[in-house]
């Protein structure tokens, strides 16, 4: 996968959890997770590469948040249309 992108699961028509999937080689596996706080958990790969934001409060978390945790990890900031989805719901 060459591209990232935002992926929003329902549950009775409400948003339930999201994950942002970051570039990555295909078939690539976290083999870790380091928890953000404020409902976010960063995959890693092998080599400790972000593959993944993993959304688990969608309501409760904002493109700001994510954006903290992006550009901490060296990622370039989500922009207003890939958040669109989830602000939408």
């Amino acid at each position: 996968m060459r591209q990232r992108y935002l992926e929003v699961t329902f549950r009775r028509g409400k948003p339930f959890a999201a994950y942002l999937y970051l570039p990555r080689e295909l078939g690539t596996k976290a083999a870790r997770t380091l928890d953000r706080g404020q409902g976010l958990r960063v995959d890693l790969d092998g080599a400790g590469t972000p593959i993944g934001v993993e959304i688990t409060a969608p309501l409760a978390v904002t493109a700001s948040d994510v954006n903290k945790v992006l550009v901490g990890l060296g990622l370039d900031p989500i922009p207003e249309e890939e958040w669109a989805p989830l602000r939408a719901a």
